[in-house]
């Protein structure tokens, strides 16, 4: 696909929406690795929200391209799921973990005496006995890991029972909105929709999030990793970003674009927000954003929900304060923040689109 055509974005899934009405969206999320790319695919709605229904289009690559609807279209080019095993389990992905049952490829996990596979988080328990992913027995409490941290599986999409009936169709999907989200453990909200299409690109431009397993190089540093394609564009970043900016002024109904930060921690430590299927209640409200149904705060980095404009049935115990100590912009860790921008910016040289420039200025001067 040409770049006057469209484009590829990496880590980026493709999932439907559709309401109890029957009205359906499509929305990509672009994630790295190890934030739930996979998980959010193939996301159950909590049992609260009954007649919601989430489809699975694919959970990694999507090519986007302007559709003669005046809409950006995506298509899903790959034949099959690839995810990260360790945190796997009904618990948290129920429909992977019944893909994964049969006609699936393990890389770097446990085994058990019976030759069935083992990793951390797809039980509650581990069993007595594994050999691990080097090959040595492994028992609970012997100190190390039975599965690589970063061990894969890899499964057809005809296997998952989330999939959508467009799933490998070629026309694509039209998409509602971008979703961009990193593992930050503070500073970035919980979500946030961007004013206007040069404000969301530079959301998805300055991503950044704190490095994994699945990352080469020292654990829990924030790294950039601007649409999440650090690993996989193929020319300068600049141009990158000159091309969304571009694509967005060429037609006519431009998708929403939002960020997400599952991961913002408390004062002790843990994760506040629980994730997983309760992340239907984002995905709700961005939904109703689209369809001008849902309000929220106009802020600084863009357009936040309130705790009263989050649909919060079935999750009534999770307290306002909680949600404001995960979706509160801290003026002291934003500016901190900025210099971080500043000299990712510097490292593209003058090659930076002006738009990024100026979105920047703003920014950073909106924060005093």
């Amino acid at each position: 696909m040409g770049r006057e055509q469209g484009w590829l974005a990496e880590h980026m899934l493709i999932l439907g929406v559709e309401s109890p009405q029957g009205v359906k969206h499509y929305v990509t999320a672009a994630f790295p690795s190890a934030c739930g790319k996979t998980n959010f695919a193939m996301l159950i709605p909590p049992a609260a929200f009954k007649g919601w229904k989430v489809t699975t289009i694919g959970d990694d690559i999507a090519w986007i391209k302007p559709g003669e609807d005046g809409r950006l279209h995506a298509i899903n080019p790959e034949a099959g799921f690839f995810g990260v095993a360790p945190g796997t389990g009904y618990d948290t992905n129920p429909n992977c973990m019944e893909a994964i049952k049969a006609d699936t490829i393990f890389t770097n996990v446990a085994l058990t005496p019976e030759g069935d596979v083992w990793w951390e988080g797809m039980t509650k328990e581990a069993p007595a006995k594994l050999t691990d992913w080097t090959g040595k027995e492994w028992t609970p409490g012997c100190g190390r890991p039975a599965a690589h941290p970063n061990s894969r599986f890899t499964v057809a999409a005809t296997r998952s029972p989330s999939i959508d009936p467009a799933w490998d169709d070629p026309a694509g999907v039209p998409i509602s909105a971008f979703i961009f989200g990193g593992r930050r453990s503070t500073t970035v909200p919980l979500v946030t929709e961007a004013a206007t299409w040069d404000e969301g690109v530079y959301m998805a431009a300055t991503l950044g999030s704190e490095t994994t397993a699945a990352i080469t190089g020292q654990v829990g540093v924030v790294r950039r990793d601007p649409f999440a394609m650090l690993a996989f564009c193929g020319y300068n970043m600049s141009d990158y970003f000159a091309h969304w900016i571009e694509m967005g002024r060429r037609i006519p109904y431009p998708p929403k674009i939002y960020m997400v930060n599952w991961f913002r921690k408390g004062e002790d430590g843990k994760y506040v927000w629980p994730g997983y299927g309760e992340n239907m209640r984002v995905l709700k409200w961005v939904v109703e954003r689209v369809e001008g149904l849902a309000d929220a705060e106009r802020t600084a980095w863009g357009y936040v929900p309130r705790h009263k404009d989050i649909d919060w049935q079935g999750l009534e115990g999770f307290a306002a304060e909680k949600y404001l100590a995960i979706s509160a912009i801290d003026k002291s860790m934003w500016k901190q923040e900025m210099p971080l921008h500043r000299e990712f910016f510097d490292k593209l040289g003058e090659r930076l689109p002006p738009a990024m420039k100026a979105r920047f200025e703003t920014l950073a001067g909106s924060l005093g």
